[in-house]
């Protein structure tokens, strides 16, 4: 099940836009969180909510170790890593909560 895995997540403000480097255990809800404004500081601030990468990781160690080795990254290097998986930027935060809906028979946002 995608939401507990370790994962590391990129977000954006928009194409080409602001980015957020993170880490997780919970994909899905975090996800979740930054879109609802939950998360307060950086996400909150700049609107950075479109999920437009992910990476899945055995052991959250070592997702801990690529989120930090990416943060260090230029922008033009994470902007690539982005466009190789998701190149028209979609916001991926989609697909994954419709999936974890169908898969587990709940609605993630409260009604």
């Amino acid at each position: 099940m995608l939401d507990r895995h370790p994962c590391v997540y990129i977000l954006a403000s928009k194409e080409r836009g602001t980015l957020y480097v993170g880490v997780t255990s919970d994909l899905i809800k975090r996800i979740w969180e930054h879109k609802n404004d939950l998360v307060d500081g950086f996400t909150r601030k700049y609107r950075v909510h479109h999920l437009v990468w992910y990476e899945q990781h055995e052991t959250i160690d070592a997702a801990i170790a690529r989120e930090k080795a990416i943060k260090e990254w230029k922008r033009a290097w994470k902007l690539e890593l982005i466009e190789a998986q998701n190149p028209s930027w979609n916001d991926l935060y989609q697909e994954l909560s419709g999936q974890a809906e169908e898969q587990d028979g709940f609605r993630l946002s409260p009604e």
